[in-house]
């Protein structure tokens, strides 16, 4: 007999699990369903960030670079270090308990919120006047229905042609994350956020790191000015970045992976590693989810076909998340997550995307929000830049990282902040003010006439504003 349920979540990672106790929260009798096991079988909630993304990638991340500071930069504040050395199973263990204390944590929270969890696989059955029917294949087989599905399921490492993953030689995300050894040599095919933050992570450790890049801009995606601060900084660090190559062979052996590409010269080249990484972007998650069961339309690369509220074309059918359009990334699908849920209720859930904010976390960090300015000189915008530098404040220098810029640009016109880039010490930190201050319409002036604490990072972004009208005080 099938369990009845308000609302079905299918997926418990950002998205899902948060939609799953907004849901609740509304009064709303929910079920969330997730198969991702820990190492003794048991649920581990949280999807790909949890699990095998952006919580455990912080934790190496972190770890590595306590070594680098150990190694490279606590002389300068005195402190004596001698025979550093850095014990790799200890530090991934230490990243799995980070990652267990969040898979508890949310499934306290499902407990707290009164979700209903069931662990295995969810998956279209059929549909009816009382619902639809959702299949869970796990250890206990189970059958649920509710008028309102939300579908969480995620996305997948997007292999290159004909070269799967091993996990052993030639690693995803997931396999990136549990290298149980310095590797000598690693390479990385793709050098966006995955592959600079992981190959930051060895690097620190001592491997020797190439990253191989298709394109040939480094971060596209990222504010110019600040992708070229970026690329100066990581080439000076050790990493081997490559733009405009064109990958070849790749065969895998005992001995390690053996990689052969063309430069951008035209060159042909090859390259002997311990390890290949591959990060060529993600791939929806619809394996297994049977949407054909009920009619539900995919995409051309899997996606799950949405409109603005994230509706499907099936009525109480929804999707967040990775798994439909827009950019993949944890608080982006969080923040849908929540909308679909107010909306099942009957309430105006919204999500506007033109303030998520990107973050890449290696050292220095890179964030940034609104447009580029290579995007507002291609629609056309009239618009003023203001940048600071970190290396004119007292904060910067005194943590001994005077890394990098703050960049705003604004409106030529109304002043309106239009964008903020930061390169340099916790961005991450720092670009939240920015975003607030984009979604309340705030002019550069705004964030000019603010008094900002002394000393802090944070009077970078004072500066950049300041710098907009061309009144630095500080530099």
């Amino acid at each position: 007999m099938s369990k009845t349920f308000d609302v079905i979540v299918i997926g418990a990672g950002p998205g899902g699990y948060i939609a799953a106790i907004r849901a609740a929260q509304l009064g709303m009798n929910v079920a969330c369903i997730d198969e991702w096991k820990n190492a003794s079988g048991g649920p581990a909630p949280g999807g790909t960030c949890t699990n095998v993304g952006c919580i455990p990638s912080k934790a190496l991340l972190q770890s590595s670079e306590h070594f680098e500071q150990a190694n490279h930069h606590f002389a300068d504040h005195g402190i004596s270090a001698k025979d550093v050395k850095m014990d790799v199973a200890k530090m991934l263990a230490r990243k799995d308990t980070v990652v267990k204390q969040n898979n508890d944590g949310i499934l306290y929270l499902f407990k707290k919120n009164k979700v209903t969890f069931f662990h295995g696989r969810g998956s279209f059955a059929s549909k009816s006047e009382a619902g639809y029917e959702i299949k869970v294949s796990g250890k206990a087989e189970e059958s649920l229905t509710a008028k309102d599905i939300i579908i969480a399921t995620g996305s997948s490492a997007r292999a290159l042609p004909g070269v799967p993953f091993d996990e052993e030689n030639i690693l995803s995300n997931d396999g990136a994350l549990r290298v149980g050894a310095v590797p000598k040599k690693l390479a990385l095919i793709g050098s966006g956020v995955i592959g600079l933050e992981m190959g930051s992570v060895w690097r620190r450790l001592g491997a020797e790191v190439t990253i191989l890049e298709g394109l040939p801009t480094f971060l596209g995606a990222v504010d110019e000015q600040i992708a070229k601060e970026a690329k100066k900084i990581f080439d000076k660090q050790g990493l081997n970045i490559q733009l405009g190559v064109k990958v070849g062979d790749i065969k895998s052996s005992k001995k390690g992976v053996s990689v052969n590409y063309t430069n951008a010269k035209g060159e042909a080249q090859s390259l002997d590693v311990d390890k290949l990484i591959v990060s060529i972007g993600r791939v929806p998650n619809t394996t297994g989810l049977n949407p054909e069961a009920i009619g539900l339309q995919l995409d051309e690369r899997g996606a799950i076909l949405v409109d603005a509220d994230c509706k499907t074309a099936l009525p109480g059918v929804w999707a967040v998340g990775d798994v439909v359009r827009g950019p993949m990334l944890a608080h982006k699908a969080e923040e849908e997550g929540v909308a679909v849920a107010e909306r099942i209720a009957g309430q105006h859930g919204h999500v506007d995307f033109n303030l998520v904010p990107w973050v890449i976390y290696t050292s220095p960090e890179i964030a940034w929000v609104g447009r580029t300015e290579q995007q507002l000189k291609a629609d056309g915008v009239a618009y003023k830049s203001g940048t600071f530098p970190f290396l004119a404040n007292g904060r910067a220098r005194a943590l001994g990282d005077t890394t990098g810029m703050v960049k705003m640009l604004a409106d030529a016109t109304t002043d309106e902040i239009l964008g903020v880039h930061i390169i340099g010490p916790q961005a991450s930190e720092l670009i939240s003010e920015a975003t607030v201050a984009m979604a309340f319409k705030a002019s550069a002036e705004d964030i000019a006439r603010i008094c900002h604490a002394h000393p802090s990072l944070s009077e970078s972004t004072k500066e950049a504003a300041l710098a907009v009208d061309k009144r630095t005080l500080n530099f």
